[in-house]
């Protein structure tokens, strides 16, 4: 499945060819596992703490920065992607925007190094994270629908080789 996932780099500095592709990888793994069967198009910004916290403010009026955030075009039902789907696809692109991610690229290196993983772990569970948002799972409670998130972002990344260190 050709899916259009486009990445922008906030600082320059940090623009990495390998992170653009593991980025790439995470995503197309997690659309696929989830049985996503049109393609999808995407937005990723990496950027840093005091980034993703101006965009933490303007979004959701939470004066922090955060490790991911993920801006859902529509809402689905976790697990469950729609049969007629096709009705959301852009006629002009041919794709269906799921829509937009940010990930401060601080804050994995802060966590990856303090929860003992690699970056490559760090910025790939936050993908595939992210990725499951966009695909209407939520963890806002600690029940049930908590454990069914983090329950397919570890099969997913597994599947990819991510795994804890």
């Amino acid at each position: 499945m050709k899916h259009r996932i486009l990445v922008r780099y906030a600082n320059k500095r940090d623009k990495n060819p390998a992170l653009t592709i593991h980025l790439y990888r995470c995503i197309s793994a997690a659309l696929n596992a989830e049985g996503i069967s049109v393609p999808c198009e995407i937005n990723v910004l990496v950027t840093d703490d005091e980034g993703i916290h101006v965009i933490n403010k303007a979004t959701r009026e939470v004066d922090s920065a955060t490790d991911v955030l993920s801006f859902p075009m529509f809402q689905f039902e976790p697990g469950n992607f729609p049969d007629d789907v096709h009705a959301l696809i852009d006629p002009q692109t041919g794709l269906l925007p799921l829509g937009d991610m940010a990930i401060s690229l601080e804050r994995a290196k802060d966590q990856a190094k303090r929860f003992g993983n690699t970056l490559k772990r760090e910025v790939g569970y936050l993908t595939i994270h992210s990725v499951l948002h966009l695909l209407g799972y939520d963890h806002m409670d600690e029940g049930e629908m908590k454990r069914q998130m983090r329950t397919r972002e570890e099969i997913i990344a597994a599947e990819i080789g991510i795994t804890r260190a």
